[in-house]
Parts: structure tokens; sequence; C-alpha cells
């Protein structure tokens, strides 16, 4: 596999929505144990509304890059299972906020950002995947 303008993007768009995740939760709206509940809602807003958008490109372009080389289902390897998981989780997120359970949209959001950015990002750098092997490979000539 090589470096597409789609995997660009996908790669860019990920990685992006790893630096801003932390943004983001870092600066949400408040705390239920805390007087104020308006902290800094511009910024929270505005990271997440990055965030989300950084989080579907992600997964929408995830659709496209296949592998046939790794495990897979025409093309589609396990972590492609995630697109799904993402874009559900995002919908669930919004739909908790919009019902006022700002709680359940909290648990929501981390949870996708540890699953979807950090571990599965963590997956992305095994030796087999393409940025492992970047990585791993081309850059510090490891393996």
């Amino acid at each position: 596999m090589q470096l597409t303008p789609l995997i660009a993007v996908h790669l860019t768009a990920a990685l992006a929505a790893i630096a801003i995740g932390p943004i983001a939760l870092w600066a949400r709206r408040g705390h239920a144990n805390r007087q104020s509940l308006n902290q800094r809602p511009r910024l929270h807003r505005a990271a997440g509304y990055a965030w989300v958008t950084l989080m579907l490109i992600t997964a929408l372009s995830a659709v496209f890059i296949r592998d046939f080389n790794l495990p897979n289902i025409a093309g589609y390897t396990p972590i492609h299972l995630l697109v799904p998981v993402v874009l559900a989780s995002l919908f669930l997120a919004f739909r908790q906020l919009l019902s006022g359970n700002v709680g359940g949209h909290r648990k929501t959001m981390v949870t996708l950002y540890v699953g979807a950015c950090l571990i599965a990002g963590a997956f992305t750098l095994l030796p087999g995947r393409f940025l492992g092997q970047l990585l791993w490979d081309q850059w510090l000539g490891l393996v």
C-alpha cells in the first residue's frame, strides 16, 4: 500500500482528531460538582465541532481504503468495524446532548476518543499496517 491522496486525507484527519480531542474534553462546559457551569463554552463547542467533523472525515474516508494483504472480507479488515461504531457513537452523543443527558454525552465522547483515536490509533502502528511500516521500517529503520 502506498500513500494515496485518500490515505493522506484519512491520516491527516485522524491525526488532527487525536490532537483536538483533548482540547474539546478539557474545555467542556462544566462539572456537576462545581458552581460554574459555563467554563469555556465557545472553546468546547468549536473544538467539539472540529473534532466531530474530523472523525466523520476519518470514518467516511476509511470506507474507501481497502487492504487485501491483511485478513479481510472484500478488502475490509477488522478495523473497518470502527466505521459504524464511530458513526453510531456520534449520533448517540448528539442525541444525548439534545435530550439534556450531558453526562451520557460526555461518557460517549470520552469513550469514542479513547477507543477510536487512541486504541485504534495504536493498532495502526503495528508493523504489518501502512503507518506501522512507515514508522518502524522507513523512518526508524528498526524492522
